[in-house]
């Protein structure tokens, strides 16, 4: 173990993480309904039903769903990625990511975020942006400022949170693109 693995909490879990098939669905959602019901980090509607979560986390081409699976099989995490807007922004991707509440702090979300940034440089993105990253959320905020995200703006009062009231709603982005003048982007 490093230095910065010290530094960085517990040595991380092994998992491996890949596309996620209609099968990993019961998995992801066990623990999706719980982060979501919480309302504390996603920007989504804490009633979701389950039909409406599946059809808004697991996607077709282009977009991708990612699984992370322990040593037993288990789906511990999973991570969504998709242009974040059409025509002349799909550029830019975004990305969503859950980690099972049980599996917190072992490098998970680290190693599901790495992954989604290779996977949208190898699929052309320019950009990853993420829209709602809630202010309260810091353990994620100083997680994606580790791995090169910025904050570019933050909108008050943007994120409700059960507890803490209304807060700052984050708008965070890292480049992708390894030549930012073009050629060798998605467009």
């Amino acid at each position: 173990m490093t230095e910065r693995d010290k530094a960085d909490g517990p040595a991380p879990d092994r998992i491996t993480i890949r596309a996620a098939t209609a099968g990993d669905w019961p998995g992801i959602w066990r623990f999706m309904s719980e982060i979501v019901a919480a309302g504390e980090t996603f920007s989504w509607d804490p009633g979701l039903d389950e039909g409406a979560a599946r059809s808004r986390w697991m996607h077709s081409p282009p977009a991708r769903t990612f699984a992370a699976v322990d040593a037993n099989g288990a789906v511990v995490g999973s991570a969504e990625m998709e242009p974040n807007h059409e025509g002349p922004g799909s550029h830019i991707a975004t990305a969503s990511f859950m980690v099972d509440p049980a599996r917190h702090g072992r490098g998970i979300g680290r190693a599901l975020c790495a992954h989604t940034l290779e996977m949208a440089r190898a699929d052309g993105f320019r950009g990853m942006q993420f829209n709602a990253v809630a202010q309260t959320n810091t353990v994620a905020v100083a997680l994606w400022q580790s791995l090169g995200f910025e904050i570019l703006a933050t909108i008050p009062e943007g994120f409700h949170h059960p507890t803490a009231g209304y807060v700052g709603l984050h708008v965070m982005y890292q480049p992708l693109a390894t030549n930012p003048h073009g050629g060798d982007g998605r467009k």
